[in-house]
């Protein structure tokens, strides 16, 4: 299976929010010792592991994350409310986004 020339083995949907170290309340570094940067996500590596390459987008494709790596972990991804924490450069970006039911296309 592909998605914009992209093959991925399964599609997972769920609860995604956002974060950024924009305002001072999250660190620098990710659980993983990468620094923090878009396209670097948080996840719960019991359910997707750290490495693991994805595409994320709404079902419609009207909000498109894009490419993204499993570098990161926190509270509300181990407790399984959220299947992805997307980190996003400003406060404002995260507002924005919210929290929204988001396809992460798991990449081969």
């Amino acid at each position: 299976k592909s998605i914009l020339n992209l093959k991925y083995k399964k599609v997972l949907t769920g609860q995604c929010t956002a974060y950024t170290n924009d305002a001072g309340d999250s660190g620098s570094w990710t659980s993983t010792g990468k620094h923090v940067a878009v396209g670097l996500v948080a996840v719960d590596p019991r359910v997707i592991p750290y490495g693991t390459k994805m595409w994320i987008t709404s079902a419609d494709g009207s909000v498109v994350y894009g490419y993204a790596i499993a570098a990161d972990t926190g509270g509300a991804l181990r407790s399984g409310k959220v299947l992805v924490d997307l980190f996003m450069n400003t406060l404002t970006e995260c507002n924005s986004f919210g929290r929204r039911n988001m396809k992460v296309y798991i990449l081969e």
